[in-house]
């Protein structure tokens, strides 16, 4: 249908990174949860790509993640200064988590299985103040590049859009944040 989850702004975004802690939280999904929500905004991956990574995937010598896109298409994406603290994190105890079946899966749920987009859902909802759907990070991923002066076709590469009219739905929201900032401060 066209219509774009909302985008978050700058406090939401902390706020899902830096989410308070409940004191029952067991720490390996803390940890596991970090690394799932840094790499959602800091890398702009859809549900499906985050839950299909496997460990090989990652190289974080050089900060870049392999992942399989739509129409299996695969793309080298940029993790970000957090995301490769939170993932050399969660690699330090993953081993606790994951079962020897799911041996390469780089996230598990809390049955030691590859992580799925339900769990996923989980993770954004038990970190947000508000309902937040987790392509809501991709598309303020998006965003923020485009509001931060990015090229198009730059962005349009990082989510693996095939067709720039996909990523150019992007530029609308930023137009528009554009405008109501300019009406409030004129």
């Amino acid at each position: 249908d066209g219509r774009l989850p909302r985008v978050l702004d700058a406090r939401e975004v902390s706020g899902l990174l830096d989410g308070a802690r409940s004191d029952d939280e067991p720490e390996w999904r803390r940890v596991r949860d970090d690394a799932v929500l840094e790499l959602l905004y800091g890398s702009g991956l859809r549900v499906g790509e985050l839950c299909g990574l496997d460990v090989s995937s990652l190289a974080l010598a050089v900060g870049a993640a392999t992942v399989w896109g739509k129409g299996a298409k695969e793309r080298r994406v940029p993790l970000s200064e957090p995301a490769v603290r939170a993932l050399r994190k969660w690699l330090a105890i993953r081993s606790e988590v994951i079962t020897l079946d799911q041996a390469d899966a780089l996230f598990g749920n809390e049955r030691g299985k590859r992580l799925t987009p339900r769990d996923v859902r989980r993770i954004v909802d038990r970190r947000s103040p508000t309902p937040t759907h987790p392509h809501a990070l991709r598309h303020s991923f998006a965003t923020h590049l485009l509001d931060g002066g990015a090229d198009l076709r730059a962005v349009q590469e990082l989510l693996g859009h095939s067709d720039v009219a996909t990523t150019q739905r992007y530029t609308h929201v930023s137009r528009e944040r554009l405008r109501s900032a300019y009406q409030k401060s004129h």
